[in-house]
């Protein structure tokens, strides 16, 4: 009798492991206007400068096939696990990390030497020498999709969006940023005139 009540209790185990929802987020980037059907799998961008976003939502546990038509082209994009993707059909790659707002409680103090060490990061960043799952960094070329976490209820903050100081890092199990490249060249800009050194006076 144990082992039949042992047998049941590891099959409504199984049963409900099986059951579990799939679920599937696709964030959508674009310079233009994107048009997506009723199917959610077919998407068009239009020609444009102004950047757009799109989140899409899957709760097949089958893969999903994004045909994509953009003026660069026509392109096919697979999403075959659950999580938290990025589609980039802008021209310029976007990159971006995990964050941890308000674990550093500020910055309004920030060390030179602090201040080499985020300039260098994103360096190697632009680069794709620090991208690793493991890192939390994420470059996503053009015409490219790329999960970035395996929690597809994690928040992304896109290209030209800031983190709202009000945003309640609690509400959400992971928070992301997201820069197009020329942010963040311009970023490391104003990070290397901050860390630059001013020549003594003669």
């Amino acid at each position: 009798m144990q082992r039949l009540s042992g047998f049941l209790l590891l099959t409504a185990i199984a049963c409900l492991t099986a059951c579990k929802g799939h679920e599937k987020k696709v964030l959508v980037y674009a310079s233009g206007t994107i048009k997506v059907d009723d199917t959610k799998q077919h998407i068009t961008i239009s020609d444009g400068t102004t950047h757009h976003e799109q989140e899409l939502d899957f709760t097949s546990g089958d893969p999903v096939n994004l045909e994509v038509e953009s003026p660069q082209g026509k392109n096919t994009l697979s999403v075959t696990e659950d999580g938290l993707y990025i589609a980039n059909l802008k021209p310029d790659t976007v990159l971006g990390s995990m964050q941890h707002v308000g674990a550093e409680g500020g910055e309004a103090r920030i060390t030179q030497d602090a201040l080499k060490q985020k300039l260098d990061s994103l360096q190697k960043l632009t680069t794709g020498l620090n991208v690793s799952e493991a890192n939390k960094n994420y470059l996503v070329a053009p015409g490219k999709v790329a999960k970035i976490s395996g929690n597809a209820k994690g928040k992304v903050f896109g290209p030209f969006t800031s983190i709202p100081s009000s945003f309640d890092a609690g509400s959400v199990p992971e928070i992301y940023k997201f820069y197009s490249m020329k942010e963040i060249r311009e970023i490391i800009g104003n990070l290397e005139r901050m860390s630059s050194t001013p020549t003594p006076a003669k």
